[in-house]
């Protein structure tokens, strides 16, 4: 028994070997029906192999002359897992590894289609990547396209539900799109509401691109606007802490998604908002400098209460 994929391979052998030959001759080498041929050839020319194709009953098939066949041959999925694994690479930063992204994705390039080549050379410049989380479950089609409009810089129209489970279709100009805590978000210029908006991904049910061209900002740090609009969402509880420490000391303690940081006099000034007090009593406790909780009076006696379940927790006999 062939497998699908085993037949598709040989459809593409037998097109390289004979400078041309018909459908019923392909169809019976395969042992298929025809419609199922035409089904095989279909998925090839989706993978940009330009196969010319003769209509009528003694139709036949043939490969461009000029076309030069690639040693491997990739779909749009299988591109972007290899190019997004390449992306994760080259921003981890490890010493001695930058000049084997660029040979890997250099050898990659050369293995793919023009369109596919395309999609590959928009990616890395479209994406931003927090590593510090494994991201969720986003639509490949959805990231592909948005990544292409971003390239190219041009209006795509979504459909899209907000948290609430309200919909709404837009037209929407993209800048850059990142990948925060485990969510992909973009974040763009939106006609609808004439302002910023940041959207994540797994909540676009449906998108479709246009030709209207928009002009994108310049040295936009996506992953800096995106944790600072998290931050600053509204929840119960507004906070204000004073930490005695150096700036960098902070960075490298606070996530930017929990809240602002800044430079104070003898303090750094970080304020956000929360609903959950004891989480962030849980964190302030954890923090090896001191700090001053100018506010809310609530996450006072969050604080207190944290430490009194430590001090239980410590003297209690095994």
């Amino acid at each position: 028994m062939y497998h699908p994929t085993s037949r598709v391979l040989a459809v593409l052998e037998l097109l390289q070997s004979h400078q041309r030959i018909t459908g019923a001759e392909l169809a019976q080498r395969l042992e298929v029906n025809i419609r199922t041929l035409r089904k095989y050839i279909t998925i090839l020319q989706d993978l940009g192999i330009p196969i010319i194709a003769e209509r009528g009953r003694n139709g036949a098939y043939e490969l461009d002359r000029r076309y030069r066949l690639p040693p491997l041959i990739f779909t749009n999925d299988e591109a972007l897992a290899l190019e997004m694994g390449l992306i994760v690479a080259d921003q981890l930063g490890i010493k001695h590894q930058a000049a084997a992204v660029d040979s890997a994705r250099s050898k990659l390039e050369w293995a793919l289609p023009p369109d596919l080549k395309t999609y590959m050379n928009t990616l890395k410049s479209a994406i931003d990547l927090d590593l510090r989380s494994i991201p969720t479950r986003t639509a490949s089609h959805i990231l592909f396209m948005m990544s292409v409009a971003i390239h190219n810089s041009c209006l795509v129209r979504l459909r899209y539900h907000s948290h609430d489970g309200k919909k709404s279709e837009r037209e929407f100009a993209p800048y850059k799109m990142a990948c925060i805590r485990g969510l992909w978000y973009v974040v763009g210029w939106c006609n609808l509401r004439q302002a910023m908006r940041t959207f994540r991904l797994d909540r676009i049910s449906d998108m479709t691109m246009t030709d209207i061209p928009f002009e994108p900002p310049e040295a936009f740090d996506v992953l800096a606007y995106v944790e600072q609009a998290i931050a600053l969402l509204p929840r119960d509880f507004t906070f204000v802490i004073l930490l005695k420490t150096t700036m960098l000391e902070a960075q490298a303690r606070i996530p930017t998604v929990f809240g602002t940081l800044e430079e104070q006099n003898d303090y750094i000034h970080f304020q956000g908002n929360t609903d959950d007090l004891p989480w962030l009593a849980r964190l302030l406790a954890g923090l090896p400098f001191e700090f001053i909780i100018q506010e809310p009076l609530e996450l006072q006696t969050a604080l207190r209460e944290h430490a009194k379940k430590l001090i239980e927790m410590s003297t209690t006999p095994v």
